[in-house]
């Protein structure tokens, strides 16, 4: 009964390690989730929620343009958005 209980409790350990270390890399990407670019990606190349951002002239000074991969047959989402800096 103890020794289940303690392999029990470490798996959980195990489990929670992997939820920890999942959020910190979701955490420590979020800031990069941005490439820039010249022109946009091919239309099929960019993964669904990938965002690059493209320095097409497109958008007002100060801006570039940000565009979202979608799943096929479905429009990527373009806006304009605040040059990083």
């Amino acid at each position: 009964m103890i020794l289940s209980f303690c392999e029990s409790k470490r798996e959980g350990n195990i489990h929670m390690s992997r939820i920890v270390l999942a959020v910190s890399a979701a955490i420590s990407l979020a800031g990069c989730n941005s490439t820039m670019m010249t022109k946009e990606p091919a239309a099929g190349t960019l993964a669904t929620g990938v965002k690059v951002l493209v320095d097409d002239g497109s958008c007002p000074q100060g801006q570039v343009k940000q565009v979202t991969g979608s799943t096929p047959g479905v429009p990527r989402k373009k806006e304009c958005v605040a040059r990083p800096s």
